[in-house]
């Protein structure tokens, strides 16, 4: 069986073949795509990228095609189609696998070869994301916060709303409107895809996560730093940051000590120079306001961008790991937290509800009201067999959710089942 993955980002295998930096993102990819290498599955992934040049790669069985555009990915490019056309005459794939209906690299080879047989895995739905995209933050607080980059690039919140919006309209829907068979893991996703997509067949798969993840220890509650909080990202207003700032301030007369680390960037820029500065985004000067009206200033820490075994070590000595958004679909920190066992405190949107059964395998509030917030993370700081029997637990459905040997036959059945549709 041939299959060609086209995805939204370079695996690290090829960016260091290539001699390029590798990403920190998309980790769930490419722990699957190495098992079903190993299987009876001959693997091509074709990447696009604006590094200049086309450019191919083979590493431990796997071929991996970058493809050139000069234009954003987000939107079609016609220049792609005869690259399309040469790639598939080249690798000859039985099914093509779309990762994601986010950016429009997919929508060209689909025109090249309408009839091919393809299938299209939902990562986050576009549309539905800019609902949620201000994430509660006042529209008077969002003007009162845009900064001089804001202005220069026209990239508020709000143009970046409407980007989303325009990119669900151009991109999304014409993904959605094209397919046959699609892939899923949520009761929302496959909720949305039943409107959105009605004639499409549904196929339930589960990912499966970084390598690390598996052969790490688990978390301890001997060994975690006590009232730390770990968030995996916070980079704009839908990871929910400024809702966890809101409950740390409740907290902080009873945990005067209390940690919040964050993975990524500094969106602050409180630590760069004056020109640096003029870079920071409206979120991040939001995010400052907050911090100075309730003097936080000591117990938030940006961590930058961490490498897989980084980001196990934050997890293993964080006390609580929050997934503070204000939508998702299955979020692969959720599952990495779990997996570790991890204390996990969620909001109750989108596919969420799919990991968490509240009580059990981790907590769940809604997303606006930091007061829930701030009681659960109290019901963690204070109740040692609570967070065990959380951790137990999660570790339990974890292991069965993300079961690599077992996500990897699934994937091939999804697979055989689409080749065998007439």
């Amino acid at each position: 069986m041939k299959i060609l993955w086209i995805t939204n980002t370079l695996f690290p295998d090829a960016a260091i073949a290539l001699g390029k930096a590798p990403p920190v993102v998309g980790g769930w990819m490419y722990g699957l795509a190495k098992d079903l290498s190993e299987s009876n599955v001959t693997l091509t992934v074709a990447t696009v990228t604006n590094f200049g040049k086309d450019e191919q790669v083979s590493v431990a069985g796997i071929q991996y095609y970058l493809l050139q555009s000069n234009k954003p990915k987000t939107f079609y490019d016609q220049s792609l189609v005869p690259k399309w056309q040469k790639l598939i005459e080249t690798v000859a794939p039985d099914l093509v696998h779309i990762h994601g209906t986010e950016y429009a690299q997919g929508l060209s080879l689909l025109k090249a070869y309408p009839k091919m047989k393809h299938v299209i895995s939902i990562q986050g739905l576009i549309g539905v994301i800019a609902r949620y995209y201000t994430a509660g933050i006042p529209t008077k607080q969002i003007v009162k916060n845009i900064t001089f980059r804001d202005v220069l690039k026209r990239d508020t919140i709000l143009h970046a709303q409407s980007s989303f919006y325009k990119r669900a309209r151009l991109v999304e829907k014409v993904y959605l409107q094209n397919a046959k068979h699609i892939i899923g893991r949520t009761q929302w996703d496959k909720d949305h895809i039943s409107t959105m997509a009605p004639k499409a067949a549904y196929y339930h798969a589960d990912e499966s996560l970084r390598d690390i993840f598996y052969t790490s220890k688990k978390w301890d509650l001997n060994n975690a730093a006590p009232h730390t909080i770990f968030l995996s990202q916070a980079g704009y207003p839908i990871k929910g940051l400024h809702m966890v700032l809101k409950a740390v301030a409740l907290l902080k007369p009873f945990y005067p000590n209390l940690q919040v680390r964050i993975a990524g960037g500094n969106i602050l820029m409180n630590d760069a120079g004056f020109k640096k500065k003029l870079k920071r985004k409206g979120y991040g000067k939001y995010i400052q306001s907050i911090i100075d009206t309730n003097d936080l200033e000591k117990n938030v820490s940006f961590l930058g961008f961490l490498k897989s075994e980084q980001m196990v070590g934050e997890y293993l000595k964080s006390h609580v790991f929050i997934c503070p958004s204000s939508i998702e679909n299955s979020p692969n920190s959720v599952g990495e937290a779990q997996l570790l066992g991890v204390p996990t405190i969620a909001s109750y949107v989108g596919g969420v509800p799919t990991f968490i059964s509240d009580g059990e395998t981790g907590l769940l509030y809604r997303f606006e009201e930091v007061e829930m917030l701030a009681s659960c993370m109290r019901k963690l700081f204070e109740d040692g067999d609570l967070t065990r029997s959380l951790s137990e637990k999660e570790i339990e459905v974890a292991t069965k959710r993300h079961h690599r040997q077992n996500n990897c036959k699934r994937l091939v059945q999804v697979y055989d089942q689409i080749l065998n549709v007439s």
